[in-house]
């Protein structure tokens, strides 16, 4: 094991919280990968920030306004509404923001054989809504809801889905019920192809191992996964895309 995970491995096992930052993913073609931390081996944060420092790319304020700024919050582990918050806040400071233009959230974790209801929306949807009043967010948006899912959070809600994303290789083509009510109440739809799960615990653990072997990396468990796109307005050209990450040990 080199001196770089020894280094990682000896702050993560002092450490209760785990940030983990792409930065620009568009520059790590011509960057050398690494995981960096500000503190020396001698001093043991309880929340380790790893992030590839050179691709981190703030936005420049005087660009600001030529730029649309967007995320996508996947709700990894069965933790608070808070998280919501955090993330949020995390991508406003990473790319040097004071709001997102909008911020579409994935549908929360639930169990097997269980259908996800409005009350499982519920609490991260009104930390969105906090987030929008307190002009953090512009636009808050869903994820593969259908038409009945849609509506109920749409009667319940105090700040409106502006958009509602859905996942063609699961139905090839937009449900008419489902068209027809964004349609009425202006609601947008748009698709991805993200998969049903895009990071499960047994996945962070399993890849955690591989970097820092003599971890025990099956006390961590990963809380949220943001990703973010940056777009210049007039061009439709992406101009910067990345990932965050927080996790948790498990009993902290």
């Amino acid at each position: 094991m080199g001196t770089d995970s020894r280094a990682a491995g000896a702050l993560l096992a002092r450490a209760s919280t785990l940030h983990l930052q792409t930065g620009n993913l568009l520059n790590w073609g011509r960057l050398r990968k690494k995981c960096p931390s500000t503190h020396s081996e001698e001093e043991f944060p309880d929340v380790l920030e790893c992030t590839v420092s050179h691709a981190v790319e703030k936005i420049n304020p005087d660009e600001r306004e030529e730029m649309k700024v967007s995320a996508k919050l996947f709700i990894v582990g069965s933790n608070s509404s808070s998280s919501t918050r955090n993330a949020i806040d995390m991508a406003c400071s990473v790319l040097g923001v004071a709001q997102l233009d909008s911020v579409i959230i994935a549908s929360p974790p639930i169990e097997d054989g269980v259908n996800l209801s409005l009350e499982h929306l519920q609490p991260y949807w009104e930390e969105l809504q906090n987030l929008v009043q307190s002009k953090k967010i512009v636009a808050i948006g869903t994820s593969d809801l259908d038409k009945t899912q849609l509506e109920q959070l749409y009667q319940w809600a105090q700040v409106k889905p502006n958009s509602n994303q859905v996942n063609l290789a699961s139905c090839c083509v937009m449900p008419p019920d489902l068209t027809a009510f964004a349609k009425q109440f202006d609601i947008q739809l748009l698709t991805h192809n993200d998969p049903k799960e895009l990071l499960s615990e047994a996945s962070f653990q399993e890849a955690l191992q591989e970097s820092i072997p003599d971890i025990r990396a099956h006390e961590w468990a990963p809380l949220w996964l943001l990703r973010y796109s940056v777009i210049v307005k007039s061009r439709g050209v992406i101009k910067s895309k990345g990932y965050i990450l927080q996790a948790k040990r498990k009993g902290s």
